[in-house]
């Protein structure tokens, strides 16, 4: 099984759309998983297109009023696998991910909210998160594309351009 996994979106309010190299990226995949700040629901429209897409609600939907699941829990090739958010201070704390996870009793958790990617073994865990195609923060935009096979999971990060902060995008005067 093929599985496409984006997370932080924010389409329209930080992006106009999902750039054109992620439908190439999971043009194969047999699910798409999202981890939350869609922002408008025809993101999940968009990727319904390619694959079943199954989105978690983030900090940004809950204020947009974009009424989605806080977590849910897949059972994929008999592996346990949690997708949520990730909402925990600091942005990525791995520690507190492990908690949502063990509430969750997954063996892989997938979270968005960094904005950046990430592979992270623990020894009873594997976080995961694909980091932000449209708005990454110091780092590349990125998807991830996990392949499940005979109960083993294999988790790319791919980078899908160049390293962009719009957070960083202001008029002055250069040095």
């Amino acid at each position: 099984m093929l599985i496409g996994v984006i997370s932080d979106t924010h389409i329209p309010e930080r992006s106009i759309y999902i750039p054109e190299k992620v439908f190439e990226i999971f043009e194969n995949v047999d699910l798409i998983l999202h981890a939350g700040d869609l922002v408008s629901l025809q993101v999940k429209d968009q990727l319904e297109e390619i694959a079943p897409t199954i989105c978690v609600q983030g900090n940004m939907d809950r204020y947009k009023g974009l009424k989605l699941p806080e977590r849910e829990k897949l059972d994929l090739e008999g592996i346990p696998i949690g997708l949520a958010h990730g909402e925990v201070f600091p942005r990525g704390d791995t520690q507190q991910l492990r908690y949502i996870g063990l509430e969750m009793g997954v063996e892989v958790l997938i979270t968005g909210h960094t904005h950046w990617s990430f592979i992270k073994e623990l020894p009873d865990m594997l976080l995961l998160n694909p980091g932000s195609p449209t708005v990454p923060r110091l780092s590349d935009p990125s998807v991830m594309i996990i392949d499940l096979k005979e109960r083993k999971l294999d988790a790319k990060i791919v980078k899908i351009g160049d390293p962009i902060c719009k957070a960083l995008n202001f008029k002055g005067e250069r040095l």
